[in-house]
This record gives C-alpha cells, structure tokens and sequence, in this order.
C-alpha cells in the first residue's frame, strides 16, 4: 500500500528528474516535439520568421485566407547546404500557429540517408511505406506527426518533410464556423 509520504516522495522524484538542471547527467531529447532543420509544427508565425532570419533564408510571406481569416497561407525560400537546390517552405497557420509545415527540395547527395538515420535515432527506427511513385517514413508522437517522403522525379530524388500538429488542427476545427462577416465558401467545381 502506498502511503501519502511515499507517495510524496515518488512524485517528487519523478518531477524532480523532468525539471531543468535537475539532473547532472547527459540530457535526454524531447521526443515529443517533431522537428526537422529547427522547424516544428506548433510553432508560431513569429517563431518561425526569426528561425528563417537566423539561417539568412528569405522573408516569409503571409496571405490571410478569404474563406477563414483565422487561417495563414506563409511560403518563403529556405537556405539550406543540405539541400542540392531551392528549398519551399510552405506554411499553413491557425490563429498564427502553425498546423502543417511542409519543406520540399532536392537534397545534395546522400542527403536523405543522412537524414533518415537522423530521424530514426533521435525518434526511433519506422518501417517505409510506399504509396505509388513515392516512399515515406512517418513519426507520431502526442497528436504530432511527421513524414519523410520522397520520389525520383526526372533522374533526382525529390525530398519533403511534413510536420503536422493536430492539436492546432483540432482545436481550429472545434472552433466552428468563421466569425460573421466572413464571406461564404464557394461551392466546389467538381460536382
């Protein structure tokens, strides 16, 4: 039977080890926050611009949507060695937080080996799945995903990295209908 000191001292010791500088020894990484090249989903617009400033990448550039102006459109241009070429970070953010991150770019040789073994011992080791043309590899951790996927497209190896957040993507959804004044949704062309 658990008394209340034992009790006591158990939480105490398992809260104790979870704070900052309360353990000495090498840190464990927060495998709970899905990141990749210092992006994460979750993050908000500015938190996102200020990493984009930090790597001498472009500006990003936020359109409100028509439809819900909850929600941001952000695209910019990503400087990144790794990749062989142009990066296009895409955004989409709810209330200035983002719900979907995507990178997508052709990475330098080896990159994406590099990349995935990464991914898979910080996150741990997942089995590729294919679908189509393309092959991916996917983590989820607490309502967080992300995918690492990849095609050959003209001879080279097309990359790209999508970090989702379903909490944001939830709670938007919860939130109903956008405020009055909003203009109707078109209705779909395909039926």
């Amino acid at each position: 039977m658990l008394t209340s000191a034992r009790a006591v001292a158990l939480a105490s010791a398992l809260l104790g080890s979870a704070l900052p500088g309360a353990s000495a020894g090498a840190s464990v990484p927060d495998t709970a926050v899905l990141e990749f090249l210092g992006f994460r989903a979750g993050a908000r617009l500015d938190e996102l611009a200020q990493h984009l400033h930090s790597t001498g990448s472009g500006r990003m550039r936020c359109r409100q949507s028509r439809v819900d102006p909850r929600v941001n459109e952000c695209r910019a241009a990503l400087k990144a060695r790794q990749f062989g070429g142009a990066v296009e970070l895409w955004v989409s953010a709810m209330d200035s937080v983002a719900g979907v991150i995507t990178l997508s770019g052709i990475p330098a040789p080896g990159q994406l080996e590099h990349w995935r073994e990464e991914l898979e011992s910080r996150y741990g080791r997942v089995s590729p799945r294919t679908q189509g043309a393309q092959k991916m590899f996917q983590w989820v951790r607490r309502g967080r995903m992300m995918r690492l996927t990849w095609r050959v497209e003209r001879g080279q190896k097309v990359v790209s990295v999508s970090l989702v957040d379903g909490r944001v993507l939830d709670s938007w959804g919860r939130t109903g209908a956008p405020p009055r004044g909003s203009p109707p949704q078109p209705a779909s062309r395909t039926r």
